[in-house]
C-alpha cells in the first residue's frame, strides 16, 4: 500500500512539471521534495508573427504643402506696347550701346546725317537705309549701302568717319539705329527709298511720300 501511494504521488508530481512546461511564456515554479525548478521564458521570435500595421497604431500628421513660387520674368526692354512715345522709346534703349557691327554703321549714317534734327526725323533716315537693303536695287547690309559711292556725303572713299561716342547725340542715334532695324517704331518714312536735305534741289525725280518733309529731309519712294 505504501509503494502504490508513492508511486501516485510521483506520477502527480511529474504531471504538475508537464502542466508548467505546457503553458507559453510561464515562469512558473516547480518544486519537488529535493529542487526548486525555474522554467525558462519562452524567446520573442517564437511568437506568432505580427505585421507592422497590427503592432503598431496607424497616425496620420496633416502637414502644409509648401509649393515655391514661380520665378517672375526678367524685366524686358521697352516696346511700342509700353513706351508712351517715341522720345520714351529712346530713353529706354540708350543705356544699352552695344550694337553689331552692321547696325553701327546704321546709327554713324543717322549721326552724320540727322543728328540735330527731331527723333521722328533721325528715324526716318535711319528707314530709308533700312529700306535699301531690303530692296534688289542696294546692297543688302546697311553697311555697304552707307559706303556705296555718291549716297552719302560724309562717306569719303568708302569710308566711314569714327563718330564721337561720349556725348548724347550719338546714344540717341545708336538708340535709332535699334529701333529701326527692330521695327519697334512706325517711321514717317514708310517705304521711302531716297531723301534730300530741303535746301537742296537734285536734279533727278522720285515720286515723293504722302508726307514728303520730314524734318529737314524730303523724301521719296
Amino acid at each position: 500500500m505504501i509503494r502504490k501511494t508513492c508511486r501516485a504521488g510521483a506520477f502527480t508530481s511529474a504531471l504538475m512539471m508537464m502542466t508548467l512546461i505546457a503553458a507559453p511564456g510561464s515562469r512558473a515554479v516547480a518544486q519537488s521534495d529535493n529542487a526548486v525548478i525555474v522554467m525558462p521564458p519562452v524567446a520573442a521570435d517564437s511568437a506568432p508573427e505580427q505585421t507592422v500595421a497590427e503592432t503598431l497604431p496607424l497616425r496620420f500628421v496633416a502637414r502644409p504643402v509648401v509649393q515655391p513660387l514661380p520665378r517672375q520674368p526678367a524685366q524686358m526692354p521697352a516696346t511700342p506696347g509700353d513706351a508712351g512715345s517715341l522720345a520714351a522709346l529712346v530713353d529706354a534703349l540708350a543705356a544699352d550701346a552695344s550694337l553689331s557691327p552692321d547696325v553701327e554703321c546704321l546709327a554713324q549714317a543717322i549721326y552724320f546725317e540727322a543728328r540735330g534734327e527731331p527723333l521722328d526725323g533721325q528715324l526716318a533716315v535711319a528707314q530709308v537705309i533700312v529700306n535699301r537693303t531690303r530692296s534688289p536695287q542696294f546692297p543688302s547690309d546697311y553697311c555697304s549701302v552707307v559706303r556705296q559711292r555718291a549716297q552719302f556725303s560724309f562717306v569719303r572713299n568708302g569710308r566711314i568717319p569714327a563718330a564721337p561716342r561720349a556725348g548724347r547725340a550719338w546714344q540717341r542715334a545708336s538708340a535709332i539705329a535699334r529701333i529701326a532695324d527692330q521695327a519697334l517704331w512706325d517711321s514717317p518714312a514708310e517705304d521711302a527709298l531716297f531723301f534730300h536735305a530741303s535746301s537742296v534741289r537734285p536734279g533727278w525725280a522720285r515720286t515723293k511720300l504722302a508726307r514728303a518733309t520730314i524734318e529737314r529731309h524730303v523724301f521719296y519712294r
